[in-house]
């Protein structure tokens, strides 16, 4: 059985430029609203995470705070998610794993488009605040959902 790889980009940051090191960009207001909407939204849908992993950037780690509060999982940092986190990154995180069983990783652009793309072929516009998910077996994967904000938002609303 295939593991499930969820990616979750950060949500909305403060400007580049408006701190002295891109590390300590905080969230917005929207940013964190995006954050807690996503896990709200994968609550609602049931999804269960054997594990959260985040970059460990001020934005990226207060989205996976925020989404996973909702999700029973706390985040752990990962350096690979900090930059330049690649296909064999994603591996070796979803090594650790059962078949089956689903992570999270929470991080940044242009890593997780091209993510995405290695192990599906899909080009896809990764929104702030957005979720893909891939089906990984034996190296190679399927594209199953791409959920951008705004979707995410609808799933999370109470019917």
């Amino acid at each position: 059985m295939a593991k499930q790889l969820w990616l979750l980009r950060h949500g909305e940051a403060v400007p580049h430029g408006s701190r002295s090191a891109d590390e300590e960009r905080e969230l917005t207001p929207r940013g964190e609203r995006q954050a807690s909407v996503a896990g709200a939204a994968l609550s609602r849908l049931g999804v269960e995470f054997a594990a959260c992993y985040t970059s460990p950037k001020v934005r990226a780690r207060d989205t996976a705070r925020l989404a996973c509060e909702a999700l029973g999982v706390a985040p752990v940092e990962e350096r690979a998610l900090e930059a330049g986190f690649d296909r064999d990154a994603a591996l070796d995180l979803l090594a650790g794993h059962d078949d089956g069983e689903r992570i999270l990783v929470v991080g940044h652009n242009p890593d997780f488009p091209q993510v995405v793309h290695d192990f599906t072929g899909a080009r896809v516009d990764f929104k702030k605040g957005g979720i893909a998910v891939v089906s990984i077996g034996d190296g190679s994967g399927e594209l199953l959902a791409l959920l951008r904000p705004r979707e995410l938002e609808s799933l999370a609303e109470p019917r």
